[in-house]
């Protein structure tokens, strides 16, 4: 829709009509003060009744408070628009510290997990960076990234909201004094959909089940844990974000269920990078990109031999898990802990 379709929906439609279908737009109003308009009418009529001295208040006429309004729709299903109809990325390898080429090409489509595994300081953060600013040869790396097989244009490239990659940082904080509950409805709302309460709710439940601690609807966000705040921005972008490609840097050292929350992200149809030194992460996904020296060195597809070596694996993460909760309990760590993992899986390994 453009502007012009706007102006006809908000001068036709009933403001309680548009307030179901963009819920965003009640906050519009309420920061101008006509959050208590009569909504059993359009705009423009109910803009009749209001006193000009309010409106004067904002610098607005009521011609210009419905022109506003239309650009503000716009704007917001600009961005969902933008961040549609991703079917793959591709990365096109360009060169490493020393200048050897990359001779590498990967295309990652919807639903598929690639891992990118490395030393510390090889340049997996380099790599998540390029595929963030969705690079043009124009990074360090001279590497290119590719949407649906073509170079993206400047606007998607480019664009300062409703962002096609969303990234999940090792350090992450927020500066707003909002509750939970708050923070996660704003961000319902600012996504448009159409029941940002129960949204929310659905969002808040999905993050206590990765958290490692619990925390209630009420928690300011500004009082989580580095855990508890990556829980919950992993649910955000897995229930609400509309960013298709997801980048996530060493979720193993989040202190939260990781495998539930790739299996999350994953279930949402969203292409999923992410850098980990985790076994138990790198060989759930289906590719595995090896950095060595800042360059790609190579890509490797999970073979069926390791994803049986899961078992193992995880039996051990759980076996280590639980030494990790006797210890968060301030317990003692027993021998009688430690002689299931001797009896049951060293003699397999």
């Amino acid at each position: 829709m453009n502007t012009d379709a706007y102006f006809t929906e908000v001068s036709t439609t009933k403001i309680c009509e548009l307030l179901k279908r963009y819920p965003l737009a009640s906050d519009y109003l309420a920061n101008i003060r006509l959050g208590k308009i009569n909504h059993d009418l359009t705009l423009p009529e109910a803009l009749l009744d209001v006193d000009e001295d309010i409106l004067e208040e904002f610098g607005l006429t009521r011609d210009s408070v419905v022109l506003h309004f239309c650009s503000f729709l716009l704007a917001f299903s600009q961005n969902t628009e933008l961040n549609g109809g991703i079917s793959s990325i591709t990365i096109l390898g360009g060169q490493d510290k020393s200048g050897k080429p990359e001779q590498i090409e990967i295309t990652v489509v919807p639903g598929e997990i690639v891992s990118i595994v490395g030393p510390t300081g090889s340049g997996k953060s380099r790599l998540l960076e390029d595929i963030e600013c969705l690079a043009q040869r124009d990074t360090p790396t001279g590497r290119q990234v590719l949407l649906n097989g073509a170079a993206p244009d400047d606007e998607r490239r480019f664009a300062t909201g409703g962002k096609l990659v969303a990234q999940l940082s090792q350090n992450m904080n927020f500066v707003m004094d909002l509750t939970v509950r708050e923070f996660l409805e704003m961000h319902a709302k600012s996504r448009m959909t159409t029941d940002p309460a129960e949204t929310a709710e659905r969002c808040f439940v999905c993050a206590n089940t990765l958290a490692g601690e619990k925390f209630t609807p009420e928690t300011k966000v500004t009082q989580l844990s580095g855990g508890q705040s990556r829980a919950l921005m992993i649910a955000d972008t897995a229930l609400m974000s509309a960013s298709p490609i997801i980048l996530i840097d060493e979720i193993e050292n989040a202190g939260i269920d990781r495998r539930e929350a790739i299996k999350l992200l994953a279930n949402h149809e969203k292409i999923i990078l992410m850098s980990t030194h985790d076994p138990l992460l790198a060989l759930r996904a289906d590719k595995r990109i090896v950095i060595k020296n800042g360059g790609i060195a190579k890509i490797l597809v999970t073979t069926e031999t390791e994803r049986q070596s899961l078992n193992h694996i995880q039996q051990m993460d759980e076996i280590l898990q639980n030494l990790r909760n006797h210890l968060r309990k301030g317990d003692t760590i027993t021998m009688e802990m430690i002689p299931k993992m001797e009896d049951n899986y060293v003699g397999t390994l």
